[in-house]
């Protein structure tokens, strides 16, 4: 049974639609998360609530929580996302706040440990009763809350559609000194960090900041701007940082998260110069690599690599468990010797025609998308079929063009 906002009983779904009653859910919200199995970053309410604030577009709030008398026992944090004909998506879908460019990883339903069965049967009713199809992005099926959800949806005849999204390496520190892990490297790579090192020392006053201050952060994170743009505008550009709503997501973003103590901003300062820029944030047990960016000038000397280390060695050294790479397989990652956490994107379908329509257009676009990020890269890929029912025809010449010069059809991604 769906509830509006208001006093709820047992077994009822609060539903929230108002942005005013998201922003008072913030005390709620993370205590709840850290008395939850998916307690993460991208799950607080100041990364989701950030979100919303610069990302969601036309998006609709639609926040599910579960309440046992008063108290909450589950979140499902969701909007409603519009039709968009213009991107090959005709129909309404629910999907996760924070889903989208700005790289959320580890989205989830958040529930209280110990009352997994009553919060869950109530969220799988209350998305029976929406009847719309529901998107999860980015999620760690193995050991999410969406699985047991998804299970008891199917058993109310809903149809699920699972891709493999993408994979975060994550570097376990358990039991381990900076030294201890720096021994388990291979050794090339051992010799290379610290020959980038000791030569970098010889030639500069080397000094690594640690942001503390509003005015370094503004400052630092101006910094990390124009060095990932100037650096990637060279190669095909980066959307990282490319709209006035994703800087505005990321000012707030770091801004709150230095009020918390979360941020982890470093600037590595060549002769006071600062060379390169990394930008983290310490969660929990957890340090998260965002993003990065350092001056070109300075590429033959792997500011890059050597910055990289340099956290690597402040996140053992203040206690941090593991450090995480976030979603993307970059060749650069695997030098640092991490596990890797597979991701997944799933989508369910409610029973009868319309169910069946939107499972049909929905594996059509998947397919095409997943053909062009196969054979172009994700980036240029996804630029190319945002644009449209224009970008899809541009995407089908280019693959059709790039199938024949070689490619083959076993080069291609299986639905």
């Amino acid at each position: 049974m769906i509830r509006d906002a208001g006093v709820v009983e047992k077994g009822d779904v609060e539903r929230i639609d108002d942005p005013s009653a998201f922003v008072d859910l913030r005390e709620e919200w993370n205590e709840l998360l850290a008395a939850s199995r998916a307690d993460c970053l991208f799950l607080s309410w100041e990364w989701l609530h950030t979100w919303w604030t610069h990302l969601a577009g036309r998006r609709q709030l639609c926040l599910q929580l579960v309440r046992c008398g008063r108290e909450l026992v589950a979140i499902a944090p969701l909007v409603q996302r519009l039709p968009a004909w213009r991107r090959l998506i005709p129909f309404r879908a629910l999907e996760f706040l924070g889903t989208g460019i700005v790289g959320s990883d580890y989205l989830d339903v958040i529930v209280r440990s110990g009352r997994e069965q009553e919060a869950l049967d109530a969220l799988a009713e209350a998305l029976v009763e929406t009847n719309l199809t529901l998107e999860f992005g980015q999620v760690r099926r193995s050991v999410s809350s969406v699985a047991p959800l998804t299970q008891r949806l199917a058993a109310r005849g809903w149809n699920e559609f699972e891709a493999p999204a993408s994979a975060c390496p994550v570097i376990d520190f358990a039991g381990r000194s900076w030294e201890s892990y720096l021994g388990s490297l291979s050794s090339a790579h051992r010799y290379n960090f610290q020959r980038r090192l000791k030569n970098l020392e010889k030639r500069f006053t080397t000094r690594l900041e640690l942001v503390q201050t509003e005015a370094e952060r503004r400052v630092a994170l101006d910094t990390l701007v124009a060095l990932h743009t100037h650096r990637w505008d060279t190669r095909g550009g980066s959307e990282v940082f490319g709209s006035p709503a994703l800087l505005a997501f990321h000012d707030e973003m770091s801004r709150l998260a230095l009020q918390r103590g979360w941020l982890r901003l470093f600037v590595l300062r060549l002769d006071g110069r600062p060379a390169a820029v990394l930008y983290g944030y310490r969660y929990g047990r957890t340090f998260y690599f965002y993003q990065s960016g350092f001056d070109p000038a300075l590429a033959k000397e792997s500011v890059g690599l050597v910055t990289m280390g340099l956290t690597i060695r402040h996140a053992i050294t203040e206690g941090a468990a593991e450090y995480d790479l976030l979603h993307g397989v970059e060749p650069y990652k695997f030098h640092w010797m991490p596990e890797v956490r597979e991701l997944a994107h799933l989508e369910l379908f409610p029973p009868g025609p319309r169910g069946a329509v939107c499972r049909g257009i929905a594996m059509a676009s998947g397919r095409i998308r997943r053909i062009a990020r196969h054979l172009l890269g994700d980036a240029v890929a996804e630029r190319i079929v945002s644009r449209g029912w224009g970008g899809l025809a541009g995407t089908l010449g280019t693959v059709r063009a790039a199938w024949r010069r070689g490619a083959g059809e076993n080069a291609l991604p299986r639905p």
